[in-house]
């Protein structure tokens, strides 16, 4: 799929206060770790994430997400009138009905005649709704489009640490399908699209490609709809090397798919930014695409895996880290259980991100380590 006439204007982001560290979560899990004999710091051994980060308790999606609208729109000079769709595009929600972006379109005062709804595709939903909003946008339906996205992380890693520690069925075989649920991260992060005849910045979204190899849909899963059946206490099951062995595979096809689409060899590619799962994923998914870490960007050891908001919220820390320069030619390479993968190219012009993070100082100090010894 390619565009003509659609920018990447800003990104708004809203990150939590609250850390909790690896080594916080084995000291929770310390009747686990004592029954199964199991040494510490094998988490973050094993996924490379020092901490990850909590919404304040009864935070709800919605609360999050009107905060890293109105980041994008200030970033962005937009008005709230300009907007002809919003699409909030996380895992987490409200409730099951009415959609969470009815609240958001509320609270930032968007017209009526803007198009609201939901949609939710595992880590993928943001670059998803990105899509969507694109085409509304290359159609001329409308000039601009908000899509956002706020995922916690709380109730998952609790339930998580509480099943590991009460169940005694847990093995150190089966143990391992808990980790990922243990590496979980909350943060929240909006995308401004725009026309580009009121386009401040030209940063022009190209295109990109999609492939669902959806046989592998079982690797990754919840039970029944939490929100609805359990008071909202998931618990999760991830044969976490079979979907990294699986999804490299899928986001490699994905990749050629996307670069012949683009008409991109691999030296047109001068940044990219991938999903944030762990160090090892990251490792083996970019050398699959014979890409180098010194040009990508990465946020997981302090942030976790954020779902939906992962892959946009490094983006938006890159960008104001300083990351992509104009004229870089950027790879989105997204990659979410299902197995699903969306990939998008876009020539980057100019910056404009507005966020909050209470610990912005430690973490750009932190991102200036990586990049000194990438």
């Amino acid at each position: 799929m390619r565009f003509q006439q659609v920018c990447i204007e800003s990104l708004g982001y809203v990150l939590p206060e609250e850390v909790l560290t690896s080594d916080d979560v084995e000291q929770r899990l310390e009747p686990l770790y004592k029954r199964l004999r199991l040494p510490s710091g094998r988490l973050e051994l094993m996924t490379g994430i020092r901490e990850r980060r909590f919404w304040a308790a009864n935070t709800m999606p919605s609360d999050s997400s009107i905060q890293s609208c109105r980041h994008a729109l200030r970033a962005a000079d937009l008005a709230p009138s300009q907007i002809g769709a919003l699409i909030h595009a996380s895992v987490c929600r409200d409730h099951l009905e009415p959609a969470t972006a009815s609240r958001v379109h509320d609270e930032l005062g968007l017209p009526y005649d803007c198009v609201i709804y939901d949609v939710s595709n595992a880590c993928l939903g943001i670059l998803n709704g990105m899509l969507q909003a694109a085409n509304m946008i290359e159609l001329g339906q409308i000039d601009a489009a908000l899509v956002v996205g706020s995922e916690g992380s709380r109730a998952l890693v609790e339930t998580t640490i509480d099943s590991l520690n009460r169940d005694p069925s847990w093995t150190r075989r089966s143990v391992k399908l808990a980790v990922a649920s243990l590496t979980i991260g909350s943060a929240s992060v909006a995308v401004a699209l725009t026309h580009e005849s009121i386009s401040q910045t030209q940063n022009q979204l190209l295109g990109g490609a999609v492939m669902a190899n959806t046989e592998h849909h079982r690797l990754c899963h919840s039970g029944s709809d939490e929100a609805a059946s359990t008071g909202m206490q998931p618990l999760m099951t991830t044969d976490s090397e079979k979907l990294m062995a699986e999804g490299i595979k899928t986001g490699a096809a994905c990749f050629n798919r996307f670069k012949e689409t683009l008409h991109w060899s691999q030296n047109d590619i001068d940044r990219s930014i991938c999903h944030q799962v762990g160090t090892a994923h990251r490792k083996l998914m970019l050398e699959s695409l014979n890409l180098r870490t010194e040009t990508d960007f990465a946020t997981l050891e302090y942030l976790g895996n954020t779902g939906s908001a992962a892959l946009p919220t490094t983006l938006a820390l890159g960008l104001e880290y300083g990351h992509v320069n104009k004229g870089d030619q950027l790879a989105l390479l997204g990659i979410g259980s299902g197995i699903n993968s969306v990939m998008l190219g876009v020539d980057w012009q100019q910056t404009l991100v507005e966020g909050t993070d209470p610990h912005r100082n430690r973490r750009l100090w932190q991102a200036d380590t990586q990049v000194g010894t990438a």
